[in-house]
């Protein structure tokens, strides 16, 4: 392609819509325009890396037998009231667009695919001589994002590749799904990217086994935990880990005492001179499910450890049928206002015992009638700790379970692991942290969405059961901006050979110079017939600013037709090493091709 012919347009300044490097550089050097809030067009340059991405994955799809499909983006209500999820995605997490259609039918622009892939395997699965069966397409997708932004990272309108696998049995589920963490390792690792598969959370989704595959970046949104001998990663929602031990307590008699001024475990500390780790905390938290019943939650916990509310909230699903729902809507501490809706008198705040009683909560039948008190591990073992005594300025020291309070039937781990913990699987390695942006994400469903909507095969023995299940989704035009996010300079974007929009730039910089231009067309067609993708920059400017563009928009291969020709040589600079070298002229595509070859073999 000559740069003279293409949609090329670049900017000198950052816009001010851009937070990160990665979405500043894909505006300036004109891969994207942003059309409306987490809208963007995607320019010829992004849409040949797009393309690139997309071909590596449907070849490692393809290669392990999965058939691709493409789903209707408009998906009826019905289908997602059926699995129980419309009101999760419409009001919960309201990340879905909805609308009423001409014929007053409730309809949706689909975020994802379950529900539809479910019902064309109610349909059209009837024996287990049809499984497992798997099918993937790549599609835009749409979410209502709260707060678009970083361009392409968070976006209500964005390129996916999402598949289903259907199974008779969990065994083969667990077969695919190791196929699938292969096939993702190979895609990202085709790429030329720098990431780790971690274990995750399945929120919404649902299902049990999951693993993310992270891109680490600076700029990422998620935390990663992970350990040097790589036997360990996880998101920072999933991941557990050792907590330090607790220092033994000074309180050797249990009493009350006035503890002024305390509310907060760090004033507690200064005031009776103790460590956090002597402490049970007991924070409280408001759950409120689909059926708008809430439930009041006492959560016990060591004073230096922090409650990661994403398995708190992924307890509390599993406890929803206690309460007659099925999902969670909202999770909060509740605040002054929401407690004078249930509380019948002022909670002692910054000084709750674990025995907090029942009725400081009315008799009202949208609030369940008493607290629903979960300990983590962190304080079971504790002697002699120290925590709330119900009355504002006091605390009690001294405590122990059994004796002075009764420990909560309900033991989970609901702790934040951090940097700096022992690991569980080897104490001897310490838990370290690294930012990722997620680009894919593979679940282990099992029978969550074809229980909910009734698809079933025959078995061999003539029964019928409910399909187990897979989902696995990447992140298409995530991947292209997490590339430039993990790999630019000062001077612009630097692409992974196997997606740069070309492999190649040719740079006349003097257009007026006969000799120049003639090598450059030669060099230009010479390269494309070998396989090389080529741009020509011919355009009528300045040689600073055809360097420039070209480090900017981050072509691997650089070959400029300059003062070396008097020598019979071109000057070729790689963009990720920033080397340059002086290549004899008959020599340069044989070079050029052999460098893309060995970036871009499987």
């Amino acid at each position: 392609m000559r740069l003279s012919q293409m949609l090329f347009v670049t900017l000198r300044e950052d816009p001010a819509e851009a937070e990160i490097p990665s979405h500043k550089l894909l505006l300036r050097a004109g891969y994207i325009r942003r059309i409306a809030s987490g809208v963007y067009a995607y320019l010829p340059l992004l849409w040949r890396v797009l393309t690139k991405v997309s071909k590596i994955v449907r070849e490692e799809m393809d290669a392990t037998g999965a058939q691709e499909c493409l789903l209707p983006q408009l998906q009826p209500a019905e289908l997602w009231k059926e699995s129980g999820r419309w009101d999760t995605y419409t009001k919960a997490e309201g990340i879905m667009f909805a609308f009423i259609d001409r014929r007053e039918q409730q309809v949706a622009l689909g975020p994802t695919h379950e529900e539809v892939i479910t019902t064309i395997a109610r349909d059209m699965i009837r024996s287990y001589r049809q499984l497992p069966l798997h099918l993937y397409q790549i599609q835009t997708k749409f979410r209502d994002e709260i707060r678009p932004r970083f361009g392409l990272m968070r976006g209500r309108e964005f390129i996916m590749k999402d598949g289903y696998s259907f199974h008779p049995d969990h065994a083969s589920l667990k077969a695919t799904y190791d196929d699938m963490y292969r096939a993702y390792t190979n895609m990202l690792r085709r790429s030329g990217l720098d990431f780790r598969a971690v274990e995750a959370d399945s929120g919404a989704i649902g299902g049990s086994g999951s693993h993310e595959f992270m891109v680490l970046a600076e700029a990422g949104e998620d935390e990663v935990l992970y350990t040097d001998d790589g036997q360990y990663a996880a998101n920072v929602e999933k991941a557990v880990s050792l907590p330090p031990e607790a220092e033994p307590s000074r309180f050797d008699t249990c009493k009350q005492l006035d503890t002024p001024n305390t509310p907060t475990i760090q004033s507690l500390c200064d005031f009776l001179d103790c460590s956090p780790s002597q402490i049970v905390k007991n924070v409280l938290y408001q759950v409120t499910y689909d059926n708008e019943r809430s439930v009041l939650v006492l959560v016990s916990i060591r004073g230096d450890q922090d409650v990661n509310e994403v398995k708190l909230q992924n307890q509390l699903t599993r406890q929803a049928s206690d309460y007659g729902g099925s999902t969670v809507i909202d999770l909060t501490v509740p605040d002054a206002e929401a407690q004078q809706q249930w509380a019948t008198k002022p909670l002692p705040l910054g000084y709750i015992a674990p025995d907090l009683a029942d009725d400081y909560i009315a008799p009202k039948s949208a609030v369940a009638p008493k607290f629903l008190r979960l300990a983590d591990p962190t304080v079971v073992e504790l002697k002699n700790f120290v925590t709330g005594s119900n009355q504002s300025g006091h605390h009690v020291v001294g405590a122990n379970w059994g004796d002075t309070f009764r420990l909560p039937e309900q033991v989970v781990d609901l702790r934040k692991a951090i940097a700096g913990d022992r690991a569980q699987h080897d104490p001897s390695q310490l838990i370290r942290s690294a930012r990722g942006i997620e680009i894919g994400h593979i679940f282990q469903l099992g029978t969550k969405y074809s229980q909910a909507l009734g698809a079933t095969y025959t078995s061999e023995q003539g029964e019928d059961n409910p399909l187990f299940m897979g989902c696995y989704g990447v992140g298409v035009s995530r991947l292209a901006q997490a590339a430039v996010e993990q790999s630019y300079d000062k001077n612009g974007i630097i692409w992974p050979v196997a997606i740069a929009p070309y492999h190649a730039i040719v740079v006349i910089p003097n257009i007026g110079d006969a000799q120049q231009t003639e090598a450059a067309e030669t060099l230009y067609q010479e390269l494309n017939a070998a396989g090389v993708e080529t741009l020509l920059d011919d355009r009528d400017e300045r040689a600073g600013v055809k360097f420039k563009d070209a480090e900017l928009i981050g072509i691997p291969f650089r070959i400029v037709t300059g003062r070396s020709l008097k020598s019979g040589k071109v000057e070729v600079t790689q963009r990720a090493s920033g080397e340059t070298e002086d290549i004899v002229l008959e020599d340069v595509v044989e070079v050029i091709k052999r460098w893309v070859l060995e970036a871009t073999s499987p």
